[in-house]
């Protein structure tokens, strides 16, 4: 019996089967709708409790991919339509100045969430890096519900304009419509920074091993060189983020590498982070920070860290860790 076949007749783990190949790719379609990995996990959810209570309806007049990105899709429009825009710290303000009050944090879902993204298959890697990149995923945001999957099904997942129209149950005109209204919003969208040159991956990783050294030791001098001229800093839920290379030493300096963190590798958004963690007063430490790294080629353009505790918790990082886990304090 093919697990098709045994999931219709009511097997779960042969239904679990079927769709774990799917997992991966329709958690970062959910992820780049929704913008928060709450949300897209929540939408991930329904989509495999209505696939399974559907599966019987399913006639196979469409692969089962594209089956079950028919119910993603839907899922996740069905949220968006209800939730506020998130966005970036770009959105929200101009840069502000070191010494300037950071600002009370922002409250509420409104902000784009870090995806983590441990790497299992570099070429699925390569292939989906730039379409969940948090620049990226800020802009889709920008667009109407709608507009923001079409574009997502047409440009990113390459399915045929009739396909999509299926999927979204509208006219091919419509799908048309709305991808040439999407790509005129996006193409006056303001900047955030992006990968112009990615790193080959030794490299990547001989960046990452420097900036993981300077910052485990606070090492302001030591991250300097690894910073593009325009880096920008950004820490959600607190509206203030720094722009230009002195401003985020400056601001690093005067108030990051005040507190003494402890720092490991990790990924998220498919890109190099770092799972950031301060001393509590059992001595265990505790999650306090996701640090996104961006890099251009050898530099970074973009620190993104996410601080907002909510966000932290629902973390599948370890929340608490033994300072034995590091090789020795600072």
């Amino acid at each position: 019996m093919d697990l098709l076949t045994a999931a219709r007749d009511g097997d779960e783990h042969a239904f679990g089967r079927l769709v774990e190949p799917h997992r991966r790719e329709l958690t970062a379609h959910c992820y780049r709708i929704l913008g928060s990995a709450h949300d897209a996990e929540d939408a991930l959810q329904e989509t495999l409790l209505a696939a399974w209570r559907g599966l019987s309806g399913f006639q196979q007049r469409s692969s089962l991919r594209t089956w079950l990105y028919r119910i993603a899709t839907n899922c996740c429009l069905r949220q968006a339509r209800n939730r506020p825009q998130r966005m970036l710290s770009f959105d929200h303000g101009p840069a502000r100045r070191p010494g300037d009050e950071l600002g009370a944090p922002v409250e509420g879902d409104g902000w784009i969430e870090p995806l983590h993204t441990p790497e299992v298959d570099p070429e699925q890697v390569r292939q989906r890096r730039e379409h969940i990149g948090l620049a990226y995923v800020a802009a889709l945001q920008r667009l109407p519900p709608n507009q923001r999957a079409v574009l997502i099904l047409r440009d990113v997942l390459g399915f045929p304009a009739a396909e999509v129209a299926g999927l979204l149950d509208t006219s091919r005109a419509s799908v048309n419509s709305a991808l040439q209204r999407a790509h005129a919003t996006l193409a006056t969208a303001p900047a955030a920074p992006v990968e112009q040159v990615a790193a080959p991956k030794g490299k990547e990783r001989t960046v990452v091993a420097a900036f993981v050294t300077a910052f485990d030791a606070g090492d302001v001098s030591g991250l300097v060189d690894l910073l593009a001229d325009e880096v920008r800093f950004t820490m959600p839920p607190l509206p203030a983020w720094f722009d230009g290379r002195a401003d985020v030493v400056e601001f690093l300096s005067r108030n990051v590498f005040a507190l003494p963190w402890r720092a490991r590798p990790a990924r998220f958004n498919d890109r190099p982070s770092l799972a950031c963690y301060l001393p509590e007063a059992d001595g265990e430490l505790l999650l306090s920070a996701i640090l996104v790294i961006t890099l251009d080629g050898d530099r970074v353009t973009w620190l993104a860290s996410f601080i907002d505790p909510v966000m932290l918790a629902r973390s599948p990082l370890p929340q608490r860790i033994s300072p034995k886990e590091f090789p020795a304090d600072r």
